[in-house]
């Protein structure tokens, strides 16, 4: 994983507010880093789980059945379980990116991993259950039926654009 690059972004974004917080005078900048703290504290838990999850997926599942499952040469079916699975992977990028990557570096093809991360996106769970509670059925439904097809498309599009890697 190269990080260095987030990490660069995010220590410039979160600089330059805390900088402004602290020209602006009103001790904006504490209330900011208060704040994130309680967000990390309140994360925790997930956080650890997500990552514990991942590795563990590394290494109690056996890279051949992911292989098997996902691999490179799974094709369609790969594919469609690489959507379903996404689609049910809990919680925000904190939780979903590393269980995917854990996926991806057991032996999850690449199709089956974009198919997985589009479907953890436009299909997951909780944006559906969430996408009624707060925007209502009629919308979530015409959300979900028109991006219904793209997580699978995502991952043929890899599963061709294979033979130019």
């Amino acid at each position: 994983m190269e990080l260095l690059p987030a990490i660069a972004l995010l220590l410039l974004m979160s600089g330059s507010l805390f900088l402004i917080g602290v020209k602006r005078g009103d001790k904006s900048h504490i209330q900011g880093l208060w704040t994130g703290g309680r967000m990390f504290v309140s994360l925790l838990p997930l956080l650890l789980l997500a990552f514990t999850l991942a590795g563990l997926i590394q290494v109690v599942v056996s890279p051949e059945l992911i292989r098997s499952w996902l691999g490179q040469g799974s094709g369609w079916q790969g594919i469609l379980l690489g959507v379903a699975c996404g689609s049910l992977i809990p919680g925000g990028p904190y939780a979903a990116f590393p269980v995917i990557a854990g996926v991806y570096q057991a032996g999850a093809g690449t199709g089956a991993a974009v198919a997985m991360i589009s479907g953890w996106t436009l299909l997951g769970v909780l944006q559906i259950i969430m996408g009624v509670a707060f925007i209502g059925v009629r919308f979530t439904l015409i959300r979900t039926l028109i991006v219904l097809f793209l997580p699978i498309l995502a991952g043929f599009i890899v599963l061709g654009w294979g033979s130019l890697w």
